[in-house]
């Protein structure tokens, strides 16, 4: 079959589908796929949401016959690929071997479970429910994915403790290697055509594959990113290095029952070698954290500057390395007496190797830096000022057939991929195309752009953009999501608004992220504040949500050490850091913002910007044309204008309790 046979007005699509609508758009980007991947050659596809850009580059992928990895920035598209969009695929007559690759700690490690079931059988930790479950369920669990053990929250403490690492896997001298989950997912993958992946897994791969032999994904011959809008900055994370408290705590816990299940702790002399080890460490690492400067701005990174390794800091960098390296040195010692021990000297080992590259990084390459979280978390960590060479060396080289796509990769103008291409040094003669979404946006939808508030710096912008939202969400009553693009203003409009209005309010990082916005999709009035997580790859189609209002524009802070580091970087080069990269930058996440309004043809809504500066500055225009074609209000009465049409011809055409229950056209 080809193509248009597929997915073409009267193709197999639409016979098996009922319902289901062909797009002229996704035919022509699955033949801009066919020929990237028949030709070996780079391409960058923009397809507006509902486009259907899965089929449009799986069908090409699948018939290609190549092994083409399918890298998405999100484990919810993965799976979606994987449960949805294959087996549709299949009913087409288009079966296709694949296999599911995520990140190591997705899956349980079955020597840190045993570790750590016999430390809760003689009371060395504390023995639970959820622990009992595991254990219940690996017995007869094929993946070990704990994705498929529903009844175990994702954020159970107990996941800490018995899943897998790069540095907790110490390969085939494992005693539980060949029944290793790892292992056979791994093999599984070695033996497929089409392996779904995520941007962080394929990145951390690409660094292991610097090293001769190491690699986390099987070669290939084509790879698709889909939302490649978050390649940079999840590149820029695998190209770097990072320490946090975290990583030395759980160090800190294996190595003490390491030494446990080594017998090393029954020998009173041993034993108060090693307690004093782990104190040292302790103390160390608690120091070292401590002593992390708070964060004056917007963002929770600080620069660390030479001067600051050569105080209180630099001290206490120098006292966790020692600390580490005596961990090292006492585990290394008695290796041979259990798997767990070669482990813990592996960690250490490469805490100190990111602890000297960070104290020590590469001039004008790389920015180091400190981050302190809200929850009191810290990091030291050292970033690439740059990834577009990196890029160059490490995937453009090597692969040919690389397409990047998402629904937003493009800024306004004859020149919309050009900042895209830039940041990720894509080869000049890749070929790019654009795609208009095919839903009916100014019917669907309205922008609402705030002229008279304050601007965002004024002390009374907060009490009067409250207002503002109030007004709004009493317009629509509820369904909202408010996205800040600060923690600080998420908290802010949290206190401002929380009880002071009859609709139930969720506020991000009051449950994981996965239980708000079940929540949300249940109440149908209710809103949620949040913030920049929540500004893409969150999907609510149909009543539930129905306003999303941005405080302001989504400019990355000047603050930030990588950011501030890359407007420098512009302007040493005399060139222009505001028109080069934050404008753009503002533009796409600005794009996506938009983006979780309309997700089906059945989908009405309000987007609302509480900046002034998108119709009172001159780059406003340029923000302004990347959006979609909405309808325009000027006034909060356009506004309920436009609801009260949109929504009684929603009404009418399409009851509520079925919307978003057909069969949905999305990106």
């Amino acid at each position: 079959m080809s193509l248009a046979d597929i997915l073409g007005d009267g193709g197999a699509l639409s016979r098996t589908f009922d319902g289901y609508e062909s797009r002229p758009q996704q035919l022509e980007m699955a033949h801009a796929v066919d020929a990237a991947l028949a030709h070996g050659t780079p391409l960058l596809v923009e397809a507006g949401t509902g486009t259907g850009k899965s089929l449009a580059y799986l069908v090409p992928a699948v018939r290609s016959g190549l092994r083409v990895v399918i890298s998405t920035a999100t484990k919810a598209l993965g799976e979606q690929i994987m449960q949805r969009d294959l087996p549709t695929l299949a009913r087409l007559g288009l079966p296709a071997d694949a296999t599911l690759v995520k990140g190591l700690s997705n899956y349980v490690c079955l020597r840190r479970l045993d570790d750590h079931r016999r430390a809760a059988a003689t009371g060395k930790v504390r023995a639970d429910g959820a622990l009992t479950r595991v254990l219940d369920w690996v017995d007869h669990t094929d993946s070990g994915d704990r994705a498929d053990l529903a009844d175990v929250s994702d954020d159970a403490p107990v996941w800490r403790d018995v899943t897998s690492s790069s540095e907790t896997r110490i390969g085939q001298r494992c005693q539980f290697f060949d029944r290793c989950f790892v292992t056979r997912m791994r093999r599984k993958a070695e033996a497929s055509k089409i392996i779904v992946t995520n941007h962080h897994l394929f990145f951390a791969d690409l660094a292991l594959r610097q090293n001769p032999g190491g690699q986390a994904l099987p070669d290939y011959d084509a790879v698709i990113f889909d939302e490649a809008h978050a390649l940079e900055d999840i590149a820029t994370e695998f190209f770097g290095v990072r320490v946090t408290r975290a990583r030395i705590d759980g160090l800190a816990r294996d190595a003490t029952r390491a030494f446990d299940h080594a017998g090393l702790l029954k020998d009173p002399s041993r034993a108060l070698t090693l307690t004093r080890v782990l104190a040292t460490l302790a103390d160390a690492s608690d120091s070292m954290f401590r002593t992390l400067p708070r964060p004056r701005a917007e963002s929770s990174r600080t620069f660390l500057r030479p001067e600051s390794l050569e105080g209180d800091l630099g001290r206490a960098m120098r006292s966790l390395r020692s600390a580490l390296t005596e961990l090292c040195d006492q585990a290394r010692e008695f290796v041979t007496l259990g798997d767990a021990l070669l482990s813990v000297t592996r960690r250490a080992d490469t805490t100190c190797e990111a602890l000297d590259r960070i104290a020590n990084p590469m001039p004008q390459a790389f920015v180091a830096y400190t981050d302190v979280d809200a929850r009191g978390g810290g990091a030291v960590a050292a970033a690439p000022v740059e990834i577009g060479e990196m890029l160059k060396a490490q995937l453009w080289s090597r692969t040919k057939a690389v397409v990047l796509t998402s629904a937003t990769l493009a800024t306004s103008g004859e020149r919309g991929f050009q900042f895209i291409r830039g940041r990720l040094g894509v080869p000049e003669d890749a070929d790019s195309l654009q795609l208009a979404s095919p839903f009916d946006f100014p019917t669907q939808a309205a922008l609402y752009v705030s002229a008279t508030l304050p601007e965002p710096r004024d002390p009374e912008f907060l009490a009067a953009a409250a207002r503002e939202v109030r007004a709004l969400v009493d317009v629509t009553g509820g369904g909202a999501f408010l996205l800040c693009t600060s923690v600080r203003a998420m908290r802010a409009f949290a206190e401002e608004l929380r009880g002071r209005w009859p609709y139930e309010t969720f506020v991000q990082g009051e449950a994981p992220k996965n239980v708000l916005l079940q929540r949300f999709r249940e109440a149908h009035d209710a809103v949620l504040i949040a913030t920049s997580s929540f500004w893409e790859g969150v999907d609510v189609p149909g009543h539930a949500l129905r306003l999303v209002i941005m405080d302001k524009l989504p400019f990355d802070s000047p603050d930030d050490p990588v950011v501030a580091s890359r407007i420098q970087r512009l302007t040493d080069a005399g060139r222009s850091p505001f028109a080069e990269y934050q404008l753009p930058s503002a533009a796409l996440a600005l794009k996506q913002g938009f983006g979780r309004l309309i997700r089906t043809r059945r989908d009405v809504g309000i987007v609302a910007i509480l900046d002034r500066r998108l119709v009172k500055r001159g780059y406003g225009r340029s923000l302004l044309a990347a959006l979609p074609p909405a309808s325009r209000c000027h006034s909060i009465e356009e506004v309920s204008a436009f609801w009260a049409h949109a929504s009684s011809a929603t009404e009418e055409d399409f009851p509520r309790s079925t919307q978003g229950t057909n069969v949905p056209v999305r990106a």
